[in-house]
Formats: C-alpha cells, structure tokens, sequence
C-alpha cells in the first residue's frame, strides 16, 4: 500500500467518525433535549474516536456540513450502531422521535428492515444488563447477518 492509499484510508476513517460524532447528536437531541448524561457519553465516545471538546463542539456548530458515512467494517458498524442505542437510552427515557431515527439509521447502516425492532430492543436489554458492544454482537448476531 503506498502513502497515497494511506493517506486514503485515514481521511475515510476520520469522516466515518465525524459522521458518528454527528449521529450521536442528532440522536441525543431527538427529544428536544441534550441532557447531561448524553453529553458526558458524547465526551466519552468521542475520546474513543480521537476527538477531544474542542473538535466536538465544531462538529455540532456545523452539523449540516458532516455527510453521514457508514464504516465498511461489519463490527465497526455494530459498534457505532449499538453508541447509537446507547444515547437514546442513557437518559432512561426512550423517546419516539429517537426510536425513529434509530430505526432510520439501522436500515442506512444496512441492517434488515424485518429485524430492526427485534435489533433495538436486543441492544438495549444488552446495555441494561451492562454488556459491552462485543458481548452485545455476539448475542445479536443472527438479526445483524
């Protein structure tokens, strides 16, 4: 692989996470509001994806300028999909504005329509049961394939 593919591969990278760091946004502020909580876990996510306060608050200024970008990676995908439910459930209020949107981005990230229900409610039952997104994928892998 030459520098130029690198350089290729890091730029895609780094957009997949913006468009994460925009997602879990948009989700927290579904219900019309961004509660504590939901920011802590934004802060949270978004060191993971090597984003500090700095960069997130200059995701959320310009929210219309971050595309949404889907990892090609079946695990990276799960993993950003399952942050997504985590949001929407961290406030312990699940709002059906957020069950939509969830539900409208399980079908982008390329989940199956017959399954995204059954998906969601799986992932939240993991996350009250303090599963982590691996032990959660292995458990609903059969909705995911």
């Amino acid at each position: 692989m030459n520098l130029f593919e690198v350089l290729g591969l890091l730029k895609r990278r780094d957009a997949t996470a913006k468009s994460h760091i925009r997602n879990l946004i948009d989700v927290a502020e579904a219900d019309g509001h961004f509660v504590q909580v939901e920011k802590e876990l934004l802060k949270s996510i978004a060191k993971r994806n090597g984003f500090n306060e700095k960069q997130i608050a200059e995701i959320h200024k310009n929210l219309e300028e971050v595309k949404l970008e889907i990892p090609e990676d079946s695990k990276a995908r799960f993993h950003r999909f399952y942050d997504l439910i985590h949001m929407m459930s961290i406030d312990n209020e699940i709002h059906e504005e957020e069950l939509k949107l969830c539900s409208e981005l399980a079908l982008k990230f390329g989940y199956h329509r017959d399954n995204v229900q059954d998906l969601i409610k799986s992932i939240l039952s993991c996350i009250e049961y303090g599963r982590d997104a691996d032990d959660t994928m292995g458990r609903v892998i059969r909705l995911i394939a």
